[in-house]
């Protein structure tokens, strides 16, 4: 299966180099580019990609509007946050919004290519160390969301123990090690979790872990 892509980006370089490297590739097609947050939001609705590459900072309307319209408009398809600062306060407001993850434009082109995959198939966060740094720096200052905290109330206590180390950036791997168990079982445990609390991907569960209070920043 060919994995359709969108960038969003307002430096003509950055498209085009990324274009060729992702064409390049034999599972990924490039299916349209734009050079503001609208025409990326238009084109997501006209074509209906698998992922969008999006930049946070762009005119018209920036990353962070256009991946609130696109989530809240009801699209399948994933967000990858394109930032050149790893501490941006715009991308974890982009991630909350909805985005499945980000990536530095100083990432190669191996990197790239993998987040696509990875992001498309559902899996773990993207650049998971620098994301759990930004989430944690800006969950460190809020208080946590007593709704969110309420539906904690419907996990088991299995599932909130996955949901704490999904926070911490383990794969389906590290959590069949943590909790001994098998790895098809911790697959199942994490898919039982977005399900029952209505999230994305794993991405959007660490957000909710750090929310809820259940991760504290720093620990």
């Amino acid at each position: 299966m060919t994995i359709r892509v969108v960038i969003a980006d307002d430096q003509t370089m950055i498209r085009e180099s990324f274009a060729i490297l992702l064409n390049a590739q034999p599972d990924i097609e490039v299916v349209g580019e734009a050079d503001n947050g609208e025409d990326g939001v238009r084109l997501v609705q006209e074509i209906e990609p698998d992922i969008v590459l999006m930049d946070i900072r762009m005119p018209r309307l920036n990353g962070l509007e256009a991946t609130q319209r696109i989530t809240a408009g009801g699209s399948a398809a994933k967000i990858l946050v394109l930032t050149t600062f790893d501490l941006d306060e715009y991308v974890y407001e982009a991630l909350r919004a909805g985005a499945s993850g980000f990536l530095l434009k100083t990432s190669s082109a191996h990197q790239l290519a993998n987040a696509i995959r990875t992001v498309h198939e559902g899996g773990g966060l993207i650049e998971p160390t620098i994301t759990k740094r930004l989430m944690a720096e800006f969950a460190r200052s809020r208080t946590p969301r007593r709704p969110r905290r309420e539906r904690v109330g419907d996990l088991t206590q299995r599932e909130t123990e996955v949901l704490c180390l999904i926070a911490r950036g383990l794969s389906n791997a590290e959590l069949a090690n943590e909790l001994v168990i098998a790895e098809q079982t911790a697959k199942t445990h994490v898919g039982r979790i977005l399900v029952k609390l209505g999230l994305r991907d794993r991405t959007q569960a660490a957000i909710f872990a750090y929310e809820a209070g259940l991760v504290v920043a720093g620990e």
